[in-house]
């Protein structure tokens, strides 16, 4: 069916391989063209078009502590920093599994 392909990065010139799990992944998507980016330069190019994100310093709802975040925090919404953010993701899973 599919086999890996090697391609040439557009932007660097590197070499690349086109695996046959992305070929496939592809034609399911409908994509008829090819990648012209290496994994590396597709990266860098969308961080570029998405440009820089604000980051807001806020105080964490659970501890108390420095919450940085990628929005604008409102009053109305508890706003926790990542370590209480991962505590509490954790926790949701483990119930969410009967495993408390």
């Amino acid at each position: 069916m599919y086999e890996d392909k090697q391609l040439t990065c557009k932007d660097c010139g590197a070499t690349f391989i086109f695996t046959a799990g992305e070929q496939e992944f592809y034609a399911e998507k409908g994509f008829v063209n090819e990648p012209q980016r290496c994994k590396e330069c597709r990266s860098k190019r969308k961080a570029n078009q998405r440009g820089e994100r604000e980051i807001y310093t806020t105080v964490c709802s659970a501890c108390g502590g420095e919450a940085r975040v990628p929005f604008k925090p409102r009053e109305d919404r508890e706003v926790l920093c990542s370590e209480c953010f991962a505590k509490k993701k954790e926790a949701e899973e483990k119930e969410a599994l009967g495993v408390l």
